[in-house]
Order: structure tokens, then sequence, then C-alpha cells
């Protein structure tokens, strides 16, 4: 069953590209609901985790209490600054390390950085 494309879909899709931040939910429902008064924050929510389930965008993972989204849907990792929460893309190849263990047996789920960024470890 495919699901249509209502004019609330677009405006999270685009919220979440215009954002460019690895936004919340939270923060994608701020952004829409000055465009679009009336949507829930029920709506905003859903159709988030219903996008990154069918891969329209990247459900990144829970920081801080909060999951993030990315528009960014090509092989990539992410950096969390642990002091202001900042999430970063990291474009590295880490072919080399993923071999290596997935000869041990391991599957490779997800793979993220955490430390503090250039403007926070001054």
């Amino acid at each position: 069953m495919e699901k249509r494309n209502t004019i609330q879909k677009q405006l999270i899709l685009n919220a979440v590209s215009e954002l460019d931040i690895h936004a919340t939910a939270e923060q994608v429902y701020e952004y829409v609901v000055v465009q679009y008064p009336t949507i829930s924050k029920a709506t905003v929510y859903r159709n988030l985790k219903d996008m990154a389930k069918v891969g329209e965008l990247l459900n990144i993972g829970n920081f801080y209490g909060q999951t993030h989204y990315d528009h960014n849907l090509h092989d990539h990792h992410h950096f969390v600054c642990k002091n202001c929460k900042k999430v970063f893309d990291i474009e590295v190849d880490f072919a080399d390390v993923y071999g290596k263990l997935k000869q041990f047996g391991f599957v490779i789920e997800n793979v993220g950085f955490t430390g503090l960024c250039n403007e926070c470890k001054q």
C-alpha cells in the first residue's frame, strides 16, 4: 500500500532539509507549525517515524534523550558534541574497520562519535 504525499509530509521533509541541523521531532514541529498552524505534534512525530522507516529520512539515533533525523541519505557517520549537543556529518570511509569487524561475525548497525566540537573545545 503506497502512502500518499500530503502537504504535512512535504512540509516535514522540507523542514528537516531546511533546518539542516539533524533536527529533533520537536525542532521540526516548531519549524512547521509556523507555516501550518493546524498541524499537531502527533502528526509530525508519526510522519518522521514513517518517513525514516521507508528511507525518505534517516533516524540517526537518540542523543541526549531525543531522536534526530537527517535528510542526507548517503552513507556517512555522525559526531555529537557533548557540550552544545550539535550533530555533525562525518564523511569518512571505514571499509577496513568494517571488514575486520565482519570477520569476527559482528553486525554493525551504527557508528558514531562523541566529544567536543571546534567551538566548544575553545
